[in-house]
């Protein structure tokens, strides 16, 4: 249930840039002022997703996991409904308050449903939902936008979502005792420099992924020399490759979470080397992108797994922090690839990209050093 959660709120963050061509149109504004429909959704996950958790912090998490659908499905109806440019960013903004908590929160009861030593492997499934959303989820959503509108799209998400939301109610358990959590136990964690550096190595290690993947289109069309008409099919099995990415990521993060981590960094370096040559080549580049999905991937559940070992305590919140960090990272490696791709050749972007998480591995090590002066939450 929760899967199918994050199916819905992947495909309401993805599909609208299939779809802005369409909404720039109906708005009488440009594609790229209908863009920032992306940028403000981002930003309402990085910055609404913490304080939405502060301000429900004493509520019962699975009461508030149904707030925040609740929330979901209000926001995909309101952006139907839009009339306006302005309206569509208001309902854009009240969606995203839903991803970060959402992801946060339910990643934390995923972990508490199954036994410690498959924790990570249960957020790795409910990730999954976010992996498939770009598989299936987006494609379907494109498809319905382009055919019946774009109001329609977001129709069919409040669907999905409020199937989800009926699922929780009847599926999720409720928490055998109430949330001990206050504010202030939870600001706590902001003074543990193990966080931020957490949230560091979450920021830099995935803004690569990205910094690639934002350009790929162009990637396989200029320098693969693949057909603009086999690109929705490289999309799917990058979106195979992401799947089973979070699947191994999780089973790595329950081997040895550190190691795991260390592992996924070296291996995603090297790789962009290796990718640098694959590009060249269309019909490889199949095998390449898949790749591409699977190691990028990998990473996700890990990251998210190690936000929620720094305090025992009071997880909520670096959980949801992690979240953001995701998602400023997303925008980072967007806004690094956006600068080698107007200054330097296309192809040269598989280069630059990982040195974003060289800086994340950096950031990795040191955050293992600390780790090793706490035992309890060193893997």
């Amino acid at each position: 249930m929760l899967a199918i959660g994050a199916f819905a709120i992947g495909m309401t963050e993805f599909v609208i840039m299939g779809l802005l061509p369409n909404i720039a149109h109906d708005f009488k504004v440009t594609v790229s002022q209908a863009g920032q429909l992306i940028t403000g959704y981002a930003l309402g996950v990085a910055i609404g997703g913490p304080i939405l958790v502060m301000l429900t912090i004493k509520l019962n998490r699975k009461y508030l996991l149904i707030l925040l659908m609740s929330i979901f499905i209000i926001g995909n109806i309101a952006a139907s409904f839009s009339t306006s440019y302005g309206f569509m960013m208001t309902a854009r903004i009240i969606t995203s308050l839903a991803h970060g908590s959402f992801f946060g929160i339910g990643s934390i009861l995923a972990a508490n449903m199954v036994q410690p030593q498959y924790r990570a492997s249960a957020m790795a499934l409910m990730f999954m939902g976010l992996s498939l959303s770009n598989i299936l989820g987006v494609p379907f959503g494109t498809l319905i936008g382009q055919n019946f509108g774009w109001a329609m799209t977001f129709i069919v998400i409040a669907i999905i979502g409020f199937l989800a939301l009926l699922g929780i109610i009847a599926f999720v358990p409720n928490p055998k005792a109430a949330s001990q959590s206050s504010v202030l136990n939870e600001l706590k964690i902001l003074k543990e420099k193990r966080l931020w550096l957490t949230l560091a190595v979450t920021l830099f290690g995935f803004s690569s992924v990205f910094a690639y993947f934002t350009y790929i289109s162009s990637i396989l069309i200029d320098v693969s020399h693949i057909k603009e008409s086999l690109i929705s099919f490289m999309l799917i099995i990058f979106g195979v490759g992401v799947t089973l990415g979070n699947m191994i990521g999780g089973k790595l993060a329950d081997w040895n979470l550190n190691k795991a981590l260390k592992l996924i960094f070296s291996v995603f370096i090297l790789y962009f080397i290796v990718l640098y040559f694959i590009q060249m080549n269309g019909i490889i580049m199949v095998l390449g992108i898949f790749l591409f999905g699977v190691i990028g991937f990998s990473m996700s559940p890990s990251l998210q797994f190690k936000s929620t070992i720094i305090s025992q305590d009071a997880p909520t919140l670096a959980s949801t922090l992690n979240q953001s960090a995701f998602n400023l990272g997303n925008a980072l490696g967007a806004f690094v690839g956006g600068l080698v791709v107007t200054h330097l050749p296309i192809a040269s972007l598989s280069l630059i990209a990982p040195l974003l998480t060289l800086i994340g591995l950096i950031f990795l090590l040191i955050s293992i050093q600390v780790d090793k002066q706490h035992p309890d939450t060193a893997s």
